[in-house]
């Protein structure tokens, strides 16, 4: 990577952080349009809780990861919601980033594709005497000095 590349490249890993640490505390805390569609069909109160109806969010179970460290868009432990929501959106960019410089990292190129050479333009390379043709056509015409 070029020495103008790492600063776009901490820029944007800046304000990924801003994003997540601070703005996403200003989220809408109402469901979302696949939660709001699950909802269709029951009444529900202002806690959202389901009270009565009938609808599929009923049948809606905790996930194995429900007791997780980073569950429901905080870290556990942290009091303060503010912190953290925030803290929580922190370490979910600063782990993506990492899983993908870790690929882009695998997926580098380890040196040039062919070996550089000083000594001015390439030739044209030359096909070997033995070699087919891409065209059918031209092997019919060119005798055939051994078998392929």
């Amino acid at each position: 990577m070029s020495k103008r590349q790492w600063p776009f490249l901490l820029g944007g890993l800046l304000v990924a952080l801003l994003l997540a640490g601070v703005v996403s505390n200003y989220a809408s805390s109402h469901p979302d349009g696949l939660d709001s569609s699950l909802l269709k069909g029951c009444t529900v109160n202002a806690d959202d809780e389901i009270t009565g109806g009938s609808c599929p969010a009923q049948e809606a179970k905790d996930h194995e990861l429900a007791d997780s460290p980073l569950a429901d868009y905080g870290v556990r432990g942290i009091g303060n919601d503010f912190v953290s929501t925030g803290l929580s959106g922190v370490l979910g960019v600063l782990l993506t980033f990492a899983f993908g410089a870790g690929l882009f990292w695998l997926a580098r190129r380890r040196g040039p594709a062919t070996p550089a050479t000083s000594a001015g333009p390439a030739a044209p390379a030359t096909p070997a005497p033995d070699t087919a043709s891409a065209d059918p056509a031209d092997d019919a015409a060119t005798p055939s000095t051994g078998s392929r």
